[in-house]
């Protein structure tokens, strides 16, 4: 049992060193063969056709963006509770974003939410939001989106599923966006240290998006071999947002080990519920319908009239349990209100969750007595 609990925390064994030391000691460190590889695996794990990797969830967000033509004059409307790196994508590229409220139980943007946000012209691109790693319904979405391209922001759910009419499908396969984009920050169910991918099943978005990431450029094998193997061309603005090789090989073991990382943290998930429920003061997260939560996050609220969220969160903090909130919603930062005229009540649910919300500590390596442990602190403070 860990003295001092992290609201998250990565996943290293040996193996993983091993690759990266494999790596470090092979003629590639950049981009190289092993990017390839984590790409296969990675569409191959998802259920997608293409998978391109980069240096962020970030740069993910804004490639897609880039690469399914958003720019000044349009619009991207993704949800008020999320980091700050969902709306700023459009920023970015010049566009307006704009933003939804949310499921008041789950977080999530859903198509009544997202309806109530279109009125007059429709988004050029809509981002929902997979907060905390459960799916939303994105055949919902895809209903109301009136045409627009959709971008999944799976940051918080790489390992999540949900029922379709094919069975279950992982978030990823893109049955209902055009992209989803992941995150393998260290907090993140898998992590590559830093980095982040687009899957995708459209081959030709797949091929402007590897040629983003590196400067827009492209090596054409007929010209190469009219001109010299030396020759490429730019094409396109583009970025340096590639992913090296050392990230991919650690992205390649973390991989194979992601099932059992998901299934350790639904099975924390299920003891957290069952030993903070009946608390009077705690909001739990809702049953699952239809999904399965990667459960990157395990967010409770505290509706308490003897103890304030802070008080919680203070009281956890100073006995070693770092407990986090998610998020203050976008809406809310000084520069969406002084630059882009967002105001405080835009978006109610939002802010009632935001004020609300306690991420409890939830990691793979997590053990059961770590959970007893935090919950018996909730339960010391609320009583």
């Amino acid at each position: 049992m860990l003295k001092d609990l992290p609201y998250a925390r990565q996943w290293i064994e040996e193996e993983d060193v091993r690759a990266v030391v494999d790596i470090l000691r092979s003629p590639w460190l950049t981009q190289g063969p092993a990017v390839e590889r984590f790409e296969a695996a990675l569409a191959e794990w998802c259920g997608g056709k293409w998978a391109v990797a980069v240096s962020s969830g970030t740069a993910a967000l804004h490639l897609a963006c880039v690469a399914l033509g958003l720019g000044p004059g349009q619009r991207l409307v993704t949800s008020a509770l999320s980091f700050v790196a969902s709306a700023n994508c459009a920023l970015y590229c010049g566009a307006s974003p704009d933003l939804t409220d949310v499921d008041p139980a789950t977080g999530n943007m859903t198509a009544d939410t997202l309806e109530r946000a279109l009125p007059g012209r429709s988004p050029a691109v809509v981002v929902p939001v997979h907060f905390g790693g459960r799916p939303v319904d994105m055949e919902a979405i895809a209903r109301v989106a009136r045409g627009a391209a959709i971008v999944e922001d799976a940051c918080h759910a790489m390992g999540a599923e949900y029922l379709s009419a094919r069975g279950w499908s992982r978030v990823g396969a893109c049955e209902h966006s055009a992209a989803t984009v992941f995150s393998f920050h260290p907090v993140k169910p898998m992590t590559t240290g830093e980095g982040g991918a687009i899957l995708t099943q459209d081959e030709a978005l797949a091929e402007r998006l590897r040629s983003l990431r590196s400067h827009g450029i492209v090596r054409d094998a007929v010209k190469q071999a009219e001109v010299g193997g030396w020759f490429y061309e730019m094409i396109r603005l583009g970025y340096n947002y590639r992913m090296t090789d050392m990230q991919a090989a650690l992205g390649i073991i973390q991989l194979r080990r992601l099932g059992e990382g998901i299934s350790r943290r639904r099975r924390l998930a299920i003891l957290y519920g069952q030993q903070l429920n009946g608390l009077e003061s705690v909001v739990l997260p809702p049953p699952e319908d239809n999904v399965r939560s990667a459960w990157h996050l395990y967010p409770i609220r505290i509706r308490s009239r003897t103890a304030s969220r802070r008080t919680v969160y203070e009281h956890l903090r100073k006995q070693g349990i770092f407990v986090q909130v998610h998020y203050i919603p976008i809406h809310l930062q000084p520069y969406y209100q002084e630059r882009l005229g967002f105001r405080r009540g835009g978006f109610p649910r939002a802010e009632a969750f935001y004020e609300e919300e306690l991420s409890l500590p939830l990691f793979a390596t997590m053990t059961d007595e770590d959970v007893l442990r935090v919950s018996e602190a909730v339960r010391e403070i609320l009583a």
